[in-house]
């Protein structure tokens, strides 16, 4: 079984009640075209409440090219998150059997100031 890396970088936070996108760009090409994802967001991998199921079908994560997917949480995701994190990691789900992609993200997650609108 192959070891995952673990790298650190800098991304916007997710702010509660708004809508969050980020771009994550692949050191290989593994969003060929016509390919399915799916991702659990939680607020710990040991939770076993889904805060948000993400997929290509739903259109939450949109393949932009071979290396580069978007991920897209709805603010009626976001609204109810409290200060601190969540984390989520993508599968393939076209591929017989479904293919994890080897990382996992953990993205901050902060209250803020406007709000309730």
């Amino acid at each position: 079984m192959e070891a995952m890396s673990v790298s650190v970088s800098d991304g916007p936070a997710i702010v509660a009640g708004y809508e969050y996108k980020l771009q994550l760009e692949a050191d290989s090409p593994v969003f060929p075209e016509g390919c399915s994802l799916t991702a659990h967001v939680r607020t710990k991998v040991s939770d076993s409440n889904i805060i948000a199921t993400l997929t290509t079908a739903n259109g939450a994560l949109a393949r932009v090219s071979d290396m580069v997917v978007e991920v897209t949480i709805s603010p009626a995701a976001t609204a109810n998150l409290p200060p601190g994190s969540i984390v989520m990691d993508v599968v393939r789900t076209d591929l017989e059997p479904d293919r994890h992609l080897n990382f996992t993200l953990e993205i901050p997650v902060v209250r803020p100031v406007t709000r309730g609108l």
